[in-house]
């Protein structure tokens, strides 16, 4: 009886301690969106005790369903836990049944007709989702605000980011989807024309603050256009990174760029890749803490 009640207390104060231990809140909203016309579902994950919020950095990321299967909380624990990196908030949007529509370049359609309401999604995370964070979390402003996203929701991500450099200080793609182009291959299709983000890049002005990270895997696909000897996801990859250095952003300075020798075009690789992402970007400066 005596053991059966001591084992009882120590769970108990295990399990207190591990609740006590943990330092990332999530909170799940339903927006309901006037420029989407539907509910978007959002999780927002932050440090349980806020001292400073005008020290916390925002960072939106696409996709927001899969961040659970990518074990986003567990990171934040750990990093933010440890001091490895800045205080940080960030938001999964998640996507529905119209993600190919959303997701895309706002002020150019892909051949096919996609992206057709990335124009509207630009305005719900400006106009709806942001102002709905500060207003719900009583945050009068963000020391930075960034963007990342995955596939489709990568090149979401950069469009926005690029269009809206006011708003934003940096952006993560993860195995961008760069290759969105305004004609079909049998159509023809001009490398150095027809990618609509590399031409968004050579057309926009120089936004000296911002920081781009790019991460691709050698296993993201087996298409390779031109017949290189490279794969497109990294070929568009290093292109458009050709493009920022051309418009006069350093090429280390401002630029990170993670190619994985076994990355693949899937969870579980940007999975790995997004600690160093989260590194590169809010790493705690030496004496700081968070």
């Amino acid at each position: 009886m005596i053991a059966l009640s001591f084992l009882c207390i120590s769970l108990y104060l295990a399990d207190m301690h591990e609740k006590k231990a943990k330092t990332i809140a999530i909170k799940q909203f339903t927006l309901n969106s006037h420029f989407l016309d539907r509910l978007v579902k959002i999780d927002c994950y932050f440090p349980k005790h806020i001292l400073a919020p005008e020290l916390l950095n925002l960072l939106l990321i696409n996709d927001g369903q899969n961040l659970e299967e990518l074990n986003l909380e567990g990171m934040l624990e750990k990093m933010m836990g440890t001091h490895e990196i800045q205080p940080l908030f960030c938001v999964g949007i998640h996507a529905n049944e119209h993600r190919k529509m959303e997701y895309g370049t706002a002020n150019c359609l892909d051949y096919k007709g996609l992206g057709a309401k990335a124009g509207a999604y630009t305005h719900f995370v400006l106009q709806e989702l942001i102002p709905f964070i500060r207003k719900e979390f009583l945050i009068p402003s963000f020391k930075e605000k960034s963007f990342a996203g995955f596939s489709l929701g990568g090149l979401s991500a950069l469009d926005i980011v690029w269009n809206h450099s006011s708003e934003f200080s940096k952006v993560g793609v993860f195995s961008g989807s760069l290759w969105w182009r305004t004609k079909s291959l049998d159509a023809g299709y001009n490398e150095a024309t027809d990618r609509i983000m590399h031409a968004s890049i050579k057309k926009g002005k120089y936004a000296p603050w911002l920081k781009f990270f790019f991460e691709t895997g050698v296993l993201d696909e087996t298409m390779d256009r031109n017949n290189n000897g490279i794969i497109d996801s990294i070929d568009d990859t290093l292109g458009l990174i050709d493009e920022l250095v051309a418009k006069g952003y350093h090429r280390t300075h401002d630029i990170a760029y993670l190619e994985l020798a076994d990355g693949k075009h899937d969870i579980a690789t940007w999975a790995r890749a997004m600690p160093e992402f989260l590194k590169w970007g809010w790493a705690t400066k030496k004496g700081e803490s968070s």
